[in-house]
């Protein structure tokens, strides 16, 4: 994995002591990092490590019982995330950031088109010509290698891998700097996967996507990520460069997890 060179060294999210708690029970607690233009953060661990939980307060989902995140905006600012209004929130989530998830079904409009779920980010971002918007949708179907024939078509006549680049597609065209993603390769097949990632892994590059990405997958962390940071029980145990967390794992419970995965 290469690493990004940080040129730009204001953190694009900051995220500072955030916990979370369902009674007594803490998903997050006192978790903090940086994440830069461009650059890829997966949080991996086990099923109940509170990765989920965390990306979901980063991206203001869920609620936070302390702490603070907060995102360099384009157009207006340093923005709190969870200090700021609802229209606020919205309008980050239509326009700067995109939420893929695990099951493409969660983010997409199952009753229209594929154009049309395109389109509708694209509408969200002010833009209302009908034909530049069709155009649009046609060349980001092209690109996540979808047959732009397949427009008019309804994401439930696509397959599975299909509906998740659909939604990537929906996510992108508005032109975003942020994107989270939840095991965005979950429940797919070996080969489905395979070509997913080579997809996200090309595309994210070009665009210089920040990522935040979930996954239980130590292989998928290695692709496609710049930095890593691995979470058991709500906490943190382990950050740093992917190959370096990953190639030579300094806590128990990393090293634990690559033992048994084979990356």
């Amino acid at each position: 994995m290469r690493v990004r060179k940080r040129l730009k060294q204001t953190p694009l999210l900051q995220v500072q002591n955030i916990s979370k708690f369902y009674g007594d029970l803490a998903a997050c607690l006192n978790i903090s990092l940086d994440l830069y233009p461009g650059e890829i953060l997966a949080i991996v661990g086990e099923s109940g490590s509170g990765k989920s939980t965390l990306l979901n307060c980063i991206s203001g989902k869920t609620g936070i019982n302390a702490g603070e995140v907060r995102y360099r905006s384009r157009n207006n600012g340093t923005i709190d995330v969870h200090g700021a209004k609802e229209p606020v929130r919205r309008h980050l989530a239509r326009t700067e950031w995109g939420y893929v998830h695990q099951n493409p079904r969660d983010g997409l409009r199952g009753n229209v088109s594929a154009g049309a779920n395109i389109g509708e980010r694209l509408m969200g971002t002010g833009s209302r010509h009908y034909g530049e918007i069709r155009s649009q949708a046609e060349q980001w179907l092209e690109r996540v290698e979808i047959d732009p024939c397949r427009i008019d078509h309804q994401p439930r006549t696509f397959s599975g891998g299909m509906q998740q680049r659909l939604q990537i597609a929906r996510n992108l065209v508005s032109g975003p700097s942020l994107i989270f993603m939840d095991e965005p390769t979950g429940g797919l097949d070996v080969s489905v996967q395979a070509k997913l990632l080579d997809l996200l892994r090309n595309i994210t590059a070009d665009l210089g996507l920040a990522v935040v990405l979930v996954t239980h997958d130590l292989g998928v962390a290695r692709l496609l990520a710049h930095r890593i940071m691995v979470m058991k029980r709500g906490q943190v145990v382990e950050t740093g460069l992917t190959d370096q967390v990953l190639d030579d794992p300094h806590h128990p419970y990393t090293q634990l997890l690559v033992s048994s995965i084979l990356v």
